[in-house]
């Protein structure tokens, strides 16, 4: 049998990683294409050919479709509503282009169950990409699909977050929408039959789980599962305040992903999928059973990851309970200093320079640590460039990418887990150099050390970013 090769437009968004890996251990040649190249290559997949693509620039599509049978297609804009779907459409277009000279066959494309009437602009741009997708002379398979359970599943994490983070959850009347939630695993499933089927016209199928629920079941049955003792009130409050102020206090999940979960959940989501259960039978796997296994995995998914430099230490940390997504804060800077020059500053880090500013507050930051009996090891190597696992008083280096990035696992005492990242980009004629704070909190109280930090963080990382770009252009100019 002929195994046809697959090249994924999106392979870093969330089901794109884990399509990737799952055709990758069944035998079929697959193409990893995203913006985000140093990323895709820097996972363990094995047989994967990694691929820099962008929907908003066709030539770049080209390299990605060479040789490919099947385009798996999961790209989806996040972006404001007033420009999402333009830029839908523009993705799409420019996607349709590179294809009328590639040796694509055949095109799945991951869409959202679509509700009879449909003010949510995420799912207006779901149903246009279909649209637009056929209007090519390939046929296309659109595959859509409703909640999906599995770790880093938006709608899984939020209401995770939610369980672990309050004692008692007010959720909006959302919640009372009803759909059918799909593990993972079996859209995995679905995906991979569809790509090794062939197809000799266009088909939308839908993709349901075993159950018609309402988004307020499964909380219930999460919050019977963890064994926290939570009340659950849902309350009439607009979804626009919910958006914007409730989830980005209480969860981690990155507000755009949030808000486009809340839009599709305003509506009921019925699906038929017995087409698609006749076409490719499978068991599906019981709700209660998917989160559970979802449970068990958040962990590995998390740290099994470079963001983390597969780190040891950062896994022995790792408590069940702590944010999926990580909290963010950070400052980018443009300057004209070059890569050298950044990359050798940022390496002085705790030096003669300490941390480049604000270093009366890192010192007491430290010293609080000791006084909560932690073991802060003072002082840094005494030479001038860093190596993974090196110790900066209380911070590890778990990745290093010479004149690129440079990542600090945070090892003092608080409620979660937290990395500093130092990145370089180089934009031609100038640099960006951004220092980022990243953080998994741990429940309600990491949240609370998160939100008291934030104050420090929105003066501090701009300091050091400025003050390292200074000391990059004196070497500039010295030539040193």
């Amino acid at each position: 049998m002929h195994m046809p090769r697959i090249v994924i437009l999106g392979a870093s968004g969330y089901i794109g990683q884990h399509l990737t890996a799952h055709l990758s251990q069944n035998g079929f040649q697959v193409t990893a294409a995203a913006r985000r190249i140093e990323w895709l290559q820097q996972q363990k997949w094995q047989n994967v050919r990694c691929c820099f693509a962008d929907v908003y620039q066709s030539k770049t599509l080209a390299a990605a479709f060479e040789g490919a049978d099947v385009l798996v297609y999961l790209v989806h804009a996040m972006t404001e509503d007033d420009d999402l779907l333009e830029k839908e459409r523009q993705a799409a277009q420019h996607t349709l282009l590179a294809l009328k000279e590639s040796s694509i066959k055949h095109i799945v494309y991951l869409g959202s169950m679509q509700p009879e009437d449909s003010d949510s602009p995420h799912l207006q741009a779901r149903k246009l990409t279909g649209d637009l997708l056929r209007m090519s002379h390939i046929p296309v398979t659109e595959l859509r699909a409703g909640i999906v359970i599995g770790a880093g599943s938006a709608a899984f994490e939020v209401m995770r977050d939610m369980v672990y983070n309050l004692p008692v959850l007010t959720p909006p009347r959302w919640v009372r929408s009803k759909s059918s939630p799909l593990a993972l695993e079996n859209l995995l499933v679905y995906l991979r039959e569809l790509v090794a089927l062939p197809a000799h016209g266009n088909r939308i199928l839908e993709a349901a789980g075993p159950e018609y629920i309402s988004y307020q079941t499964l909380f219930e049955r999460f919050i019977a599962m963890s064994g926290k003792r939570r009340w659950l009130i849902p309350l009439p409050m607009p979804t626009s305040f919910v958006s914007v102020y409730f989830l980005s206090l209480i969860t981690s999940v990155p507000t755009p992903l949030a808000k486009a979960l809340i839009q599709g959940l305003k509506h009921d989501l019925p699906a038929d999928s017995a087409p698609l259960q006749q076409l490719i039978p499978q068991e599906l796997i019981p709700v209660d059973e998917a989160i559970r296994t979802t449970l068990e995995k958040e962990q590995q998914q998390v740290m099994d990851s470079p963001d983390w430099g597969y780190d040891a230490d950062a896994r022995e940390r790792w408590r069940a309970g702590y944010g999926y997504y990580p909290k963010q804060a950070g400052f980018t800077l443009e300057t004209s200093a070059s890569k050298a020059a950044l990359w050798k500053v940022v390496q002085q880090l705790g030096g003669s320079e300490g941390y480049f500013y604000a270093n009366g507050l890192w010192k007491t930051r430290a010293r609080m640590d000791d006084l909560l009996g932690g073991k802060v090891k003072y002082g840094r190597p005494e030479r001038d460039f860093l190596k993974p696992g090196d110790k900066i008083d209380g911070w590890k280096v778990i990745g290093l990418k010479p004149q690129r990035e440079l990542v600090l696992l945070f090892g003092m005492k608080a409620p979660g887990l937290g990395r500093l990242t130092f990145t370089i980009t180089d934009n031609g004629e100038s640099r960006s150099l951004d220092v980022r704070a990243w953080w998994h909190p741990a429940g309600f109280r990491g949240l609370l050390y998160w939100f008291s930090m934030m104050p420090a963080h929105q003066f501090i990382f701009r300091g050091m970013a400025k003050r390292i770009a200074s000391l990059a252009r004196q070497k500039d100019r010295c030539g040193r």
